[in-house]
């Protein structure tokens, strides 16, 4: 695993724990020290990226998540498309390797179908972006 994809882990890691105990990210983020500098920035980085546009990344996940109300959606599943959407939208990462490395990451930690749903949410959401205003 690259050291991005490292660093991407990791983000999703302080993502899903923030979440599912509803703590603060961040708090919980500067409690921990990064275990390789780049990759600790990388993390910090999109973690934080996250947070800033959190209520616009939500709102899209809303919209395009078919079918899926955001409190009943696996919160692994929400934070993977929370960090990919993130990457699509704010950073100059390739939009196709980021939803990508979002599939690769729902394929190892969530459910059967969740490699499927992911990758279609984030499909319509590339489609879209020209569109998006951020």
């Amino acid at each position: 695993m690259s050291a991005r994809g490292k660093a991407r882990k990791r983000a999703l890691d302080f993502l899903y724990e923030s979440d599912m105990r509803g703590s603060d990210v961040l708090a919980l983020l500067a409690s921990r020290p990064p275990e390789d500098i780049s990759e600790g920035e990388y993390s910090k980085f999109l973690v934080e990226g996250v947070i800033a546009h959190k209520e616009k990344i939500d709102e899209l996940i809303t919209t395009y998540a078919q079918g899926w109300d955001m409190d009943r959606m696996p919160a692994i599943d929400r934070n993977i498309l929370r960090l990919a959407i993130f990457e699509i939208l704010y950073t100059d990462l390739d939009d196709q390797i980021a939803a990508s490395q979002a599939v690769e990451l729902a394929t190892d930690l969530s459910t059967i179908d969740s490699a499927s749903y992911v990758n279609g949410v984030l499909g319509r959401i590339i489609v879209l972006k020209p569109a998006i205003v951020i």
